[in-house]
């Protein structure tokens, strides 16, 4: 089982299942959706997705006839995606979740429209905390 919340913890959820077609999509849409370069998403079966905590507190967009994402409505977490095209799996963000996963991403996608300073092979120091120098 895996487990998660958003960033308030008021939404949690549980995973009783396998995640599957990992990937890291660069489109416009999930990078204004996340504010980040790229989301990183993956389907679980909808029978397997439990909203556990928080349920009337998650809020609802829709972009896309029958695509609807749902988001805690107190801090704007993404907590998953839904779509009337395909109502047994739903998407997740992958930065919901609390759990260690055993699954990986497959693939990049949308490398086309990524943000032009993200540089897929970059070489760039690591580190644990901040980057030393900082205040």
């Amino acid at each position: 089982m895996y487990s998660g919340q958003c960033l308030c913890g008021e939404v949690k959820v549980e995973i009783h299942g396998g995640i599957t077609d990992i990937i890291h999509c660069h489109c416009s849409l999930c990078r204004k959706s996340s504010g980040t370069a790229y989301a990183t998403n993956g389907f679980v079966l909808s029978s397997e997705f439990r909203v556990v905590l928080g349920k009337e507190l998650l809020s609802a967009f829709s972009l896309k006839q029958g695509r609807v994402r749902h988001f805690c409505s107190q801090c704007g977490s993404p907590v998953y995606s839904s779509s009337a095209a395909d109502p047994t799996r739903i998407r997740i963000r992958l930065g919901i979740l609390d759990s260690d996963i055993t699954e990986r991403p497959i693939s990049h996608n949308f490398v086309s429209s990524k943000a032009c300073w993200d540089n897929l092979d970059a070489e760039l120091p690591r580190y644990d905390a901040h980057e030393p120098g900082r205040t």
